[in-house]
């Protein structure tokens, strides 16, 4: 995998938005599902996409709250939608099977970050529930429907803190080990990259592609309503004033910007051919010279870890999915 970790001439840099991003793409007739479609990245997401012409299909926990925040966007069906809840999932997939719709991208941008430890009802750890597990299923599940497009992409918002921890996959859960915020929601960004990758491996042949991404460090976003200003300071989100910090080239960004990169990762013909690749600032990103401390940072090392592009880590990780959650590719 670290020779597909090369750079290329994108078009496009740190500080693009994603409605940059989409001019001159033409995705009439297309359909997306952007989960957390409605908050932050994922909304700047929809609204491009839209904007290009396609059909967005957002699923969400809470439909009123995300019926107001999309108001005015063309062309966007809203979906009761819960990551956690395994049921919950299935019943999403099976409304949108039974459609016989096909999917031609699918944005994996939900996600929370830095909570307490929290279980769901299987005793999953929540950051591996929610983050990664959640979005495991739906991709299966919703499988026949990528199938159907004819040439489909996954795509699966991860972060620059996946380089804090690998997946642990003998204690995904925190079963044994002491928990720590950090590290639950490091350890699910790691399986988010390898699950783009273990997706791109089964889904290749019938044109099914998989990519991962780090956004940029985004102050607008609802993703860890526990983080403190201290927390913020130490992301580069804001200084010392309490002042939202703009700087896209040192990884700061607007919400707008922050999306870019989902959104070049599922449009852009200039990654046709392309799969299981981790991308950043709308480029695909070298491997990771490590320099992994958090605290004092005044910008995020561009590169992605070697633990999260291992192949065989991502068969491991594939095969644990499908064990905690059931849901097999026939």
């Amino acid at each position: 995998m670290t020779s597909l970790q090369q750079p290329i001439e994108s078009g496009f840099h740190a500080a693009n938005t994603a409605l940059d991003v989409v001019d001159g793409v033409d995705l009439t007739g297309r359909t997306a599902v952007v989960t957390g479609g409605h908050s932050g990245i994922g909304l700047e997401t929809t609204r491009a996409l839209s904007a290009a012409g396609a059909t967005v299909v957002v699923p969400v926990r809470h439909p009123d709250k995300a019926r107001a925040r999309l108001a005015g966007i063309n062309r966007v069906e809203i979906a009761q939608l819960d990551l956690i809840d395994p049921a919950s999932v299935d019943r999403f997939a099976d409304d949108l099977l039974a459609a016989k719709r096909p999917v031609h991208i699918l944005v994996n941008s939900a996600g929370i970050m830095r909570v307490p430890l929290t279980r769901d009802t299987r005793g999953y750890e929540a950051h591996f529930a929610t983050n990664h597990l959640g979005h495991f299923q739906l991709a299966v599940r919703l499988w026949p429907a990528l199938q159907r497009a004819q040439g489909a992409r996954v795509v699966a918002v991860s972060a620059w803190a996946h380089r804090l921890s690998p997946v642990h996959l003998d204690d995904p859960n925190f079963d044994r080990r002491q928990y720590d915020e950090w590290m639950g929601y490091a350890q699910s960004k790691s399986a988010n990259i390898l699950f783009a990758l273990g997706l791109d491996q089964r889904g290749e042949p019938d044109g099914i592609r998989g990519f991962s991404l780090h956004p940029g460090s985004i102050i607008t976003t609802d993703l860890s309503p526990w983080a403190t200003d201290a927390d913020r300071r130490a992301m580069n989100l804001i200084d010392e004033r309490g002042e939202p910090i703009i700087d896209p080239e040192r990884g700061a960004k607007t919400a707008e910007q922050g999306a870019s990169t989902s959104v070049w990762c599922g449009t852009s013909p200039r990654l046709d051919g392309y799969g299981g690749v981790y991308c950043e600032n709308n480029n695909i990103s070298p491997v990771a010279a490590h320099d992994d401390t958090v605290e004092g940072r005044s910008t995020w090392p561009v590169g992605v870890a070697p633990h999260a592009i291992a192949p065989a880590t991502a068969t491991d990780l594939w095969d644990l999915s499908e064990h905690l959650t059931g849901a097999k590719l026939a």
